[in-house]
């Protein structure tokens, strides 16, 4: 049996990550990495830029696992939300979008178009929204599956940011009500 073939429990696993062990790190990569990677994919569609992101998360998450507080969430919660703001981050930065403005369309660009919906529904996150108001599920599609801001969110649908935090936090809070065992 190898080291990635031990099942933890979410505490272990945090106790172990916090410890540095590597069978550790290895387990939380073999078993979150591709969900991680589909989160990414929904923002950065472009593959190379992509995976260059999911590395930068691993390294991101073995760095500031100190800084995780199962008070606040879960592990996988905590996760996402740095995949997210990793992807938004390479959106923002200067380097990527000098690069996307020099780029010529490939048939490449076209064939990443579809594997969005197809990378989230694998995992089981679209269905789980599906079940909220369609005003939640608007914000949460656009907030966390498109990667907008919550102020450009505010802007484009022409509500008040407060109304938007606050239909973000239930919305959230309802999704957890229905993924709690």
């Amino acid at each position: 049996m190898s080291p990635t073939d031990n099942k933890y429990t979410e505490a272990e696993l945090v106790a172990l990550l916090k410890q540095r062990q590597q069978s550790a790190f290895s387990y939380l990569y073999d078993n979150y990495s591709a969900s991680l990677y589909s989160v990414v994919l929904t923002i950065v569609t472009e593959r190379e830029t992509a995976n260059d992101v999911l590395q930068e998360i691993f390294i991101k998450i073995w760095r500031q696992i100190e800084l995780y507080d199962s008070s606040k969430g879960r592990l996988f919660t905590w996760m996402m939300n740095i995949a997210r703001n990793a992807s938004i981050d390479m959106l923002r930065s200067k380097g990527f979008n000098n690069n996307q403005q020099n780029r010529e369309l490939t048939e490449a660009v076209y064939e990443t178009v579809g594997s969005v919906t197809t990378n989230t529904d694998k995992i089981g996150l679209r269905k789980l929204v599906e079940k909220l108001k369609e005003e939640y599920r608007t914000l949460v599609d656009l907030a966390y599956f498109q990667g907008y801001t919550q102020d450009e969110i505010s802007k484009m649908l022409n509500i008040p940011l407060g109304t938007v935090k606050t239909r973000l936090r239930t919305a959230l809070i309802q999704l957890r009500e229905i993924v709690k065992p």
